[in-house]
């Protein structure tokens, strides 16, 4: 394997966990209501005979900080969606009105915004873990090109230099996502 081919993927692999730490924030909730809360929520159509995701059965708008709401394509998914969004970890009772679908998101408690604070912080945790990960794999590969004499010392050596760059700079990237995301929480 090169030597680009190793910081490639190892490049690759590190931009993954940072998409993976960006995908995970998207639904998680803060001080007010943005469509990402409930777009990717599962809802059961028993119409359609199948599961979908709520961003492909309707329309979600902000009319208000406090609400979010949900306008079906097909009227006839009204009930489902009412059910699927009601089943949710959200934890907000949708309200029905015929035609669209009202969510009131209440204000987070203080110890609720700890709790989400904490839960991010996990998670861009567990993304530093898969960033390291992607390193060791990359230094393995650089040993086992050493060990083979494709690759010198020096190559190596510089190689690993790179690799460690690259780990830093993802690492930074997760640091500054989850500082942006837990002002964000804490925001009364």
């Amino acid at each position: 394997m090169s030597t680009t081919a190793i910081e490639q993927d190892c490049g690759a692999a590190m931009g993954k966990a940072v998409d993976f730490f960006k995908q995970e924030l998207r639904g998680l909730r803060t001080g007010r209501a943005h469509p990402g809360l409930i777009e990717h929520v599962k809802i059961e159509v028993s119409a359609y005979g199948s599961t979908m995701e709520l961003r492909e059965l309707a329309t979600i708008s902000v009319p208000d900080p406090g609400t979010l709401l949900v306008k079906p394509f097909d009227p006839g998914t009204l009930k489902d969606i009412e059910k699927g969004v009601q089943g949710s970890s959200l934890g907000v009772t949708p309200i029905n009105d015929g035609k669209n679908i009202r969510l009131p998101i209440p204000p987070l408690s203080g110890e609720r915004r700890q709790q989400l604070v904490q839960q991010v912080r996990k998670t861009a945790e567990a993304q530093r873990i898969a960033i390291r990960n992607a390193r060791r794999d990359a230094n393995k590969a650089i040993d086992a090109e050493e060990k083979a004499k494709s690759l010198s010392e020096d190559e190596a050596k510089s190689l690993k230099d790179r690799i460690q760059k690259l780990t830093k700079k993802y690492e930074d990237e997760i640091d500054h996502i989850l500082t942006v995301k837990a002002k964000e929480i804490e925001e009364v």
